[in-house]
């Protein structure tokens, strides 16, 4: 399969995203032209991540001094003790502002490992190598960093870019479905507020995407989605406008991560794609979304047996508390929730114009609950 490239531009940087099927074992060779001063290299990875991976990555770097530090990727690891501890051991190892952290994982690597190569000596040179579906076409683009607190998910961060993006699709093929589909929620969000064509696209062939059955199919809804991101962050990297739009249905998302405690019960792409069809739902109700379109995302929910329906996942009784964290969503104002909504499929309201009121709120999600 051919290698890829695209670059992200914003405003005071720039970086590549290298896309291909097998080039984890360039690595090495990408750091040694990108950050020729690089001596030490620290890779932060998901302790889930197979070890026939790891040992590919390890003999790309072989010319450098190379530690790794395995950790457990769950929300819970996106905290200030498993940063200050990891911070700590880093700079133990006497890492330099010229050394380099690669992420080696999914989404919650890439939040933790950002954030740290951010705060270390004021920022090191850092490396994202995503290896779920989730983190390739989402967490590896556009330099968010964060971590969680006990009043919501990453609310503690700053944004950071990565010196360039790996992204080899040989990785995923150890996933299960259930990340596969999570990773799909993010591709099928792009789809949904910028590019109906893409959309259409998807309902066709979103079976072997998921399935991994055709890889050009893969590769294809990959770079197609990074492309739809990367389009939105050149414009707006720190999220002063229109990058709000990528938050389509990650409001109604992190309320239900907060409710399940940040537990595995309910994955962040779970999370997502439930968000998602609660706010099509209602955007139908508040006369933005036509019927037609709803029952088009409906359609292809129930044929790909997506998550739509809350009661898999909650109690009636979790759904203040599912508010409560939504309330503390860090896009609201003027103490109101503000929502992401379509107008029509490939097309955002605009950002801060939907304002919600717990009312409104409780109401929605009463009724996806039946």
């Amino acid at each position: 399969m051919k290698s890829t490239k695209i670059t992200i531009k914003t405003k005071n940087n720039s970086y590549p995203i290298f896309f291909g099927d097998g080039n984890l074992n360039k690595t090495g060779k990408i750091i040694k032209k990108k950050l020729p001063k690089v001596k030490k290299i620290s890779i932060i990875c998901d302790k889930n991540v197979p070890n026939i991976f790891i040992k590919k990555l390890k003999i790309s770097l072989q010319k450098y001094e190379v530690k790794i530090y395995k950790m457990i990727a769950t929300e819970k690891t996106k905290s200030f003790k498993v940063a200050q501890k990891l911070i700590e051991s880093l700079l133990k190892d006497n890492l330099n502002r010229s050394d380099c952290i690669i992420s080696f994982g999914g989404g919650i690597i890439s939040d933790l490992s950002a954030f740290v190569s951010n705060l270390i000596k004021r920022g090191v040179k850092f490396v994202n190598i995503p290896t779920t579906l989730l983190a390739q076409v989402d967490a590896s683009i556009g330099g968010k960093t964060a971590i969680n607190s006990s009043q919501g998910k990453n609310l503690i961060g700053t944004f950071y870019q990565p010196n360039f993006v790996l992204i080899d699709i040989e990785i995923l093929k150890t996933l299960p479905r259930r990340e596969m589909v999570c990773g799909y929620g993010e591709i099928l969000k792009h789809s949904l507020i910028l590019d109906k064509t893409f959309f259409l696209w998807l309902r066709k062939h979103a079976r072997k995407i998921i399935s991994k059955k055709n890889k050009n199919f893969l590769k294809t809804a990959i770079i197609k989605s990074c492309k739809i991101k990367s389009k939105i962050v050149n414009k707006d990297e720190k999220e002063k406008n229109l990058r709000m739009i990528l938050n389509f249905g990650h409001t109604f998302a992190h309320g239900f991560e907060g409710a399940k405690n940040f537990s595995k019960k309910l994955n962040h792409g779970e999370a997502v794609l439930l968000g998602m069809m609660i706010a099509s739902k209602l955007s139908y109700k508040k006369n933005l979304l036509s019927e037609k379109e709803l029952n088009q995302i409906k359609k292809h929910y129930i044929e790909m047996k997506l998550p739509m329906k809350m009661n898999k996942f909650f109690h009636k009784k979790d759904i203040n508390k599912i508010i409560s964290f939504m309330k503390k969503d860090k896009k609201n104002l003027n103490n109101k929730i503000n929502l992401i909504l379509l107008k029509k499929i490939g097309q955002t309201t605009k950002p801060n114009s939907i304002n919600s009121n717990k009312n409104e709120i409780r109401k929605i999600l009463l009724e996806n609950y039946i």
